[in-house]
């Protein structure tokens, strides 16, 4: 994952921010911890060098027996088919998680504009998950900005309440103005709509802190740094935090410059983790030795 991503990640403030102000009001909605999803982008074996043993011949396969969900960034390149969704789903454990991103053609194409087919066409094959669905998530081109409200507003009209959603929007004049991002977070919970927190290196501003409902949906960019580490280290304990405060999902995914620290990454956050909260979460394994920084 390149976005945000900066040549001097030593020069980088990684502070984790104090809580946005309404966080606090939304968690105490919520009624304890029941669901933690983590888990990488992509389960393919050019990204992830040095997790699967060697002679894998099914990569989703083996994926799932680590961990318990996948961020799925194919679906953002190509709409899934019907018959796609069902492999998928029947390579998989039952209590395994898919979050499929809504494809490109409906976010950065149409720009929400005109996407009554194609959102009807994505939405009839991922449901096909059934219990598998942990939910979708839209993620907006860095151009779409505050002043295409109305397009955000009508586009969560149209998904389907049944259908857990999540957003990320990038253009920094969502953040900017206090008055413009109370308007938009306060959308996102009038429509129970996930608000989707950033971590990476370039774009300290969409580490908002704003949460619109009792879940927490995180993307998390490491950087190929050491830093990584005690970033990760700040996460536990500002999810420690939420679930103390009433959080009732957490779904976190974990990205790198190079995908292929994301497995180490990962075991290292659920470790922590389970520490942490008294879990027991599966502690994915590496086939092989891997790159330190």
């Amino acid at each position: 994952m390149k976005f945000g991503k900066v040549e001097q990640p030593e020069l980088v403030d990684f502070t984790m921010p104090e809580d946005h102000a309404e966080t606090h009001k939304v968690l105490k909605t919520g009624g304890g911890l029941k669901e933690i999803h983590v888990g990488c982008a992509k389960w393919n074996k050019k990204d992830l060098k040095g997790f699967y043993p060697r002679g894998t011949k099914d990569e989703l396969a083996y994926y799932s027996e680590h961990f318990n969900s996948i961020e799925m960034n194919s679906t953002f390149y190509n709409l899934p088919s019907k018959t796609q969704v069902l492999k998928w789903k029947e390579k998989t454990p039952r209590d395994f998680k898919f979050f499929p991103k809504i494809t490109n053609s409906i976010s950065h194409y149409k720009r929400l504009s005109g996407i009554d087919d194609v959102l009807k066409e994505y939405i009839d094959s991922i449901v096909l998950f059934e219990e598998k669905l942990g939910g979708i998530f839209l993620q907006m081109h860095a151009n779409f900005g505050f002043q295409q409200m109305e397009k955000m507003r009508q586009f969560l009209e149209k998904v389907p309440q049944s259908i857990p959603l999540s957003v990320e929007v990038r253009h920094p004049n969502w953040f900017e103005n206090h008055q413009d991002s109370a308007t938009f977070f306060e959308l996102l919970e009038d429509h129970n709509t996930t608000n989707i927190i950033v971590d990476t290196a370039g774009r300290r501003d969409m580490m908002h802190m704003r949460l619109t409902n009792p879940t927490a949906f995180i993307r998390y960019v490491g950087a190929n740094h050491h830093t990584d580490y005690e970033r990760l280290d700040d996460w536990v304990s500002r999810i420690k935090l939420w679930a103390e405060q009433g959080l009732e999902k957490l779904h976190f995914f974990v990205h790198q410059n190079l995908e292929e620290e994301s497995p180490l990454l990962s075991a290292y956050f659920i470790e922590k983790l389970n520490s942490s909260l008294g879990i027991n979460l599966k502690v994915p394994k590496l086939a092989s030795e891997p790159k330190l920084f």
